[in-house]
């Protein structure tokens, strides 16, 4: 029965939410650490059920709905000079990711999950990927250690890359692409523009909402790398029993796409708009909580110092190329 662990989960992301509009402070990790404190209920026979529910079918209902938040027009006002440096920046922080994290001696699953993490939309993104990617032994530890560290890193840039912008005295178009481009939570990026003035955030939120539009491809070839790798992990790879086929496009990413082009003809109000936005937020937070209750801070710890080593990389990667970008445009 899924209702006990569902409940918990869902009393849990209350009350993270409840704690980040009281404090400030980014809510998924809230979230998160929460769900950690409640580890030993995850074993629980009554609980299992719906704590596994949220973190896979809730986690894709809100990666799905996030659609909802973009149109057509937004993305193509942008102009082709800073989507083509939005869509280099993405390119080439996975491909840094892929080659650093070899060295590191990381898996591939690894090093595509945290280079998308960073280069599309944290957590978010994060969570998506991680749908599509093959069960491995640490996996959802190690999603864990991505979510709670782009969380973190996108905090101090909402802090910090306002100061750069202000340092370099960009103008608001190129200060929008700065921090919509290079910061990796949509919350951090709206903080961080409208810190700066209304003009701004209006262009960073447009800017770091084409990122996320970016997510329906790359988990798209996401999948398609890790097709047969997924199919034999879900029948434990035992000899004599044939792969499960999975479509190659999930449903939530059918969903994602369904949204944006009702979002795009004006089929959806205002409040209906609103609504879903918060649905989508709410799926995701108490997907993190489940996961959170998956795993144990000794769990994390266990990780080690490669992960937060590669995603640090990848985040200067980034921040790095548009800012350059940036500097031979002003």
């Amino acid at each position: 029965m899924r209702m006990p662990g569902t409940a918990l989960a869902c009393v849990i992301a209350l009350a993270a939410t409840f704690v980040s509009s009281l404090h400030g402070g980014p809510q998924l990790l809230y979230a998160l650490l929460l769900g950690v404190a409640f580890h030993y209920l995850s074993h629980e026979a009554r609980t299992k059920p719906g704590i596994e529910f949220c973190s896979r079918a809730v986690l894709r209902l809100g990666v799905g709905l996030l659609g909802a938040r973009i149109t057509a027009a937004q993305i193509a006002g942008l102009g082709w000079e800073t989507a083509l440096t939005i869509i280099a920046a993405l390119t080439t922080t996975m491909l840094c990711g892929l080659a650093v994290g070899q060295c590191l001696g990381m898996t591939r699953a690894q090093r595509i999950l945290s280079g998308g993490a960073v280069a599309i939309c944290g957590a978010s993104a994060a969570l998506a990927i991680s749908a599509v990617l093959p069960r491995e032994k640490d996996g959802d530890r190690f999603t864990l250690m991505v979510v709670v560290t782009v969380t973190v890193m996108s905090t101090f840039a909402m802090i910090l890359y306002p100061l750069i912008a202000r340092l370099l005295h960009l103008p608001p178009e190129l200060a929008g692409l700065f921090l919509g481009g290079t910061i990796h939570d949509v919350a951090q990026v709206v903080g961080a523009g409208y810190m700066l003035n209304h003009e701004t955030g209006d262009i960073a939120t447009i800017v770091k909402l084409f990122r996320v539009s970016m997510l329906t491809i790359v988990v798209i070839v996401v999948a398609a790398a890790f097709k047969k790798s997924r199919e034999r992990a879900l029948v434990g790879m035992t000899p004599g029993r044939t792969p499960i086929k999975q479509a190659l496009v999930p449903w939530f990413l059918w969903l994602f796409v369904g949204m944006v082009l009702l979002n795009s003809l004006g089929a959806l109000s205002a409040p209906l708009q609103a609504g879903l936005n918060d649905l989508s937020r709410a799926c995701l937070v108490a997907a993190i909580a489940a996961l959170g209750m998956k795993t144990s801070f000794a769990q994390l710890a266990r990780a080690g110092w490669r992960p937060l080593a590669l995603i640090l990389i990848e985040t200067i990667w980034i921040a790095g190329f548009v800012l350059a970008v940036i500097l031979l445009r002003h």
